[in-house]
This record gives C-alpha cells, structure tokens and sequence, in this order.
C-alpha cells in the first residue's frame, strides 16, 4: 500500500465518524415534531416547521460555504462546521427553559447550520479520495455509517424525548404552582439533557480534527465562476433536482412516521400482538403499559433509518460492481412500490411497507451526487454546494406533505411521496444513457 493509500484509508475513516454523527443528530431531531406538536399544540403543518428550520439552513448556507471551502481547505471547513453544530446543541438549553417554539426554530436552524458546513465539505472530500469509477461505492459506504447513525436516533429519542407524558395547557392549568414548575423542569431536561451531551461530545471531535492530518485535495483556488461554470453541466443540474425530492420525500415519511402510525391507531395492535409488543418492549426496554403510545410505534421507526443502513452497505457492493444510475432506478422503482402498496393497505402490511422505503432511499443520495459531480474536479465544492443547497427539499416537501395530511388523510398526501421517487427513476434513467 502506498503512503497516499494510507493517508486517503485514515482520513476515510475520520470522515466516516462524521457521517455517523450527522446521522444520528438529523433523526434526533424527528422525534421534536411529535413532542412539541403536543407541548405547543400545533397542527401537522405548524410542527413541520422544525424541519424548515433545520433544512432551510442548507438552503442558505450551502452555497457560500462552497465558496467558502474552495478558498479555506476541507479540513478547515469541517472543524468550523462541528463548532457551529455544537453551538446549535447547547441552544436547547435555554429553548427549553423558556418554553417557546421560535427559540427551539432558532436553535434547529443554528445545529442544522454546522452540519450544512460539514456536508458540504465531506460529501465530495470522500468522493475523491481515489477513483472515479469508485467513487459512489465510497460515498455509500460513508453513507452506511451515516445510517447507522440514523438507525439508532429513532430508538434514543422514543426513550429520551417521547417516553412521558405531556400535558395540554387545560391540564397545566389545574396544577398547583409547585407541581407546575416541576413538570416545566422535567420536561426541560428531556430535551436539554441530550443535546447537552451531544454538545460534548461534538467538542472532543473537534479537539481530534485539530491534530489529525487530511491528504489536501483540492488546488488551493478557486476557479473563476465556478458556479456559473457548474450550472452549465446538465447532469449537475437535474441531480440537484434529484437530491431536492429524494431528501424532501425521505424527511416527509421519517417526520411523520409516528403521527402516521397514531393516525392508524396501530399502537392498539401492537399492544395485542405477542410478536409486535416484544419487538417494541425489546428496543425501549419498558413495559408497553407503562409508556406513551407515541413511544410504543415510534419505537419501529428504526427500522425505517436502519433499512437504509442495510441498504447502503449493500449499495456500496452493488454500485462497485453494476452501473450506479442503474442501482438507482431499480431502488426507486422499489421505493415507489412500497408507498404504493401503504397507500392502498392498512394494519401492519401499511405500517412494514412504509419502513421498508427507508431500505430502497438507502442509496440516492450518494449515488445522484456522485452521478452529479463526476468528471467537474476543482470545480467540486461549488457542485457540492449547489447540491447541498437542495437538500432544502427536506424544509419544503414535509410542511407540505403535512398540510396535505390535514386537509386529505395521511393515505392520500403519499401522492406527493410518489410523484418524488418517480423523478428520481427518471434521473437514474437518463444517467444511465450517459455512462
């Protein structure tokens, strides 16, 4: 093995740590919809505006951040976006304390900031760490790290966030000052404690990337009019377009899972299952009569994050050995008929077939970056950023996925998931023609 063979194998696996880290914390957050729809008694579309918050930031920030990495380096790039992130966990603290929605937007969209910055820097840093042709097997491998992450978020926040119980403003009311002030203190600290932590644990990362060496990449200048140069590849363009509904439908289905699942009031069936009560009781570790019955199904949303884990380590195999673009139509074809098959059932065939989309979303987002950025070099952060920059999908689409919900049904706002999986068959489709 070469010394820069060596050099590309270390910084991957620095790279992959962060994969996972962003992972966990972008699914962390999922379960803040359900707990502050309750505490705040909002409507679907009103909670669906923490996921503005968060994905708003990458509609913002990812471009200049490209701008930014093509003159300060990655390595640089990721230590500032792992500072901002923790800056965004320790918000929580006084979000929570104060008890009002718009601090815990700002606090969203501040953590969501620093991980806008790291996207933007590792995404295509792990594309070039080797070969063309290798490198959406390497961004999938990265990516399966990535879900891990998210695989294990679902099942720390049902246990940390949703596991209590909250209470209506009605019945605040009729506590007395001291009962009230120590329902307010708790319900602070299932919020607060967490993200503390994470707080933590995002500094010690960062005292690590001080000190370990990354291979440098890129030239050290920025080309002139890079993103007008950028926007003229038609495959950069359409893939943007692919990354906007791929993270738009993923986020809609993964935000709403829980209310989703409460709608069909499966938490009954789970509670009369032998089969099912054993598989959420094994992964909160409670008792299902002791618990929420938004903890008791939101329990199974990891098997949504941690079907596109699964997925990703098997992507990393399939797009090494097949045409990606290839790999990408078939998963969206699969994806498409499992929303389908939700649509039209109920019980538990609609709840396993809406997790297993999370399986078939494993691979398109390093797959149609990959597919978007090849062959543009130097010109990298200024795709990634443009492509990071769509990941506003996931602001836009769950709002509206969830105003489709109030107005029309759960069953029915799937139209719009559908019409996302279907673009991005097309986009695999045409990708195809050009490899």
């Amino acid at each position: 093995m070469t010394q820069q063979n060596k050099s590309y194998k270390s910084a991957f696996i620095f790279l992959t740590t962060l994969f996972f880290l962003w992972g966990f914390i972008t699914v962390f957050v999922d379960p803040l919809i359900p707990r502050l729809k309750e505490v705040f008694e909002l409507t679907n579309f009103q909670s669906g505006l923490i996921q503005l918050s968060f994905f708003g930031a990458y509609f913002l920030l990812s471009i200049p951040t490209g701008f930014i990495l093509s003159k300060i380096g990655y390595k640089k790039g990721i230590i500032l976006g792992l500072i901002i992130m923790a800056l965004g966990c320790i918000l929580f603290y006084p979000a929570a304390s104060s008890r009002i929605y718009i601090v815990f937007l700002l606090a969203v969209f501040v953590l969501a900031s620093g991980m806008t910055v790291l996207q933007v820097a590792a995404n295509p840093y792990v594309a070039a760490l080797g070969s063309e042709e290798g490198a959406s097997s390497r961004l999938n491998l990265s990516q399966a790290f990535n879900s891990l992450g998210t695989a294990i978020a679902p099942a720390v926040g049902a246990m940390l966030i949703l596991s209590d119980d909250i209470k209506s403003s009605e019945e605040i009311k009729l506590l007395s000052t001291t009962a009230k002030e120590e329902y307010y203190n708790s319900e602070a600290a299932a919020i607060q404690s967490p993200f503390l932590g994470m707080a933590g644990f995002i500094f010690l990362l960062v005292l690590i990337f001080l000190f370990v060496r990354l291979p440098k990449i890129l030239s050290g200048s920025a080309p002139k009019e890079g993103y007008l140069k950028v926007l003229k590849n038609k495959y950069l363009r359409l893939g943007a377009i692919g990354i906007f509904f791929y993270v738009g439908a993923e986020v809609a289905i993964g935000s709403y899972l829980v209310d989703y699942f409460i709608d069909m009031q499966l938490f009954d069936a789970i509670k009369n299952n032998e089969f099912m009560k054993n598989i959420s009781e094994g992964i909160l570790r409670e008792d299902l009569s002791k618990i929420d019955n938004k903890a008791i199904v939101g329990a199974f949303v990891t098997f949504y994050w941690s079907g596109a884990m699964v997925g990703r380590f098997i992507g990393a195999y399939l797009t090494k050995v097949l045409k990606p673009a290839k790999v990408l139509s078939a998963f969206a074809i699969g994806a498409l008929l499992m929303v389908t098959l939700s649509m039209s059932t109920t019980g538990f065939i609609a709840m396993w077939s809406i997790l297993t989309v999370g399986l078939f979303n494993s691979i398109m987002f390093p797959t149609i970056f990959t597919l978007a950025i090849d062959g543009l070099d130097d010109l990298k952060p200024q795709a990634s950023g443009i492509l990071c920059t769509m990941i506003v999908g996931g602001a836009i689409i769950p709002p509206l996925y969830g105003k489709l919900t109030d107005d029309f049904g759960f069953k029915l706002a799937l139209v719009l998931v559908i019409l996302c999986y279907g673009y991005i068959f097309f986009y695999g489709r045409l990708s195809n023609k050009k490899a």
